[in-house]
């Protein structure tokens, strides 16, 4: 069982879930119970299946774990990509937000690429 705290990549996709949350308060208030909470769940889900493996007693379930994260990781990617498309994100916080997600699926690769060849 590892602190899911100490992880990097953690950090990374929690502080990036925080930003996801301020960028979407400006979205239309149509969009609340859509494209908003859909974006924010995505988002959130990267950490908290980080934090579920880590609460795994083997590294092989925190592989899976983390896979389901990155799974999420390019949802939010792409939900990122729909709301600057749509007028909903500016080009400078969905550039930001891209960059932020694509590092943390840099992260999470290396991480199970790491975890399974010690499996």
């Amino acid at each position: 069982m590892k602190n899911f705290r100490d992880l990097k990549v953690w950090e990374k996709s929690h502080k990036l879930t925080l930003e996801v949350y301020t960028i979407t308060t400006n979205f239309p208030k149509e969009e609340l119970y859509g494209l908003t909470n859909q974006l924010r769940r995505a988002s959130s889900s990267v950490p908290i299946n980080i934090s579920e493996g880590c609460g795994r007693s083997t590294d092989k379930d925190l592989a899976r774990f983390l896979q389901i994260s990155m799974g999420s990781a390019s949802e939010t990617e792409y939900l990122l990509l729909l709301s600057n498309q749509l007028g909903y994100l500016n080009e400078n916080d969905y550039l930001k937000s891209t960059r932020n997600i694509q590092e943390v699926k840099k992260m999470l690769a290396k991480f199970i690429k790491k975890l399974r060849a010690e499996c």
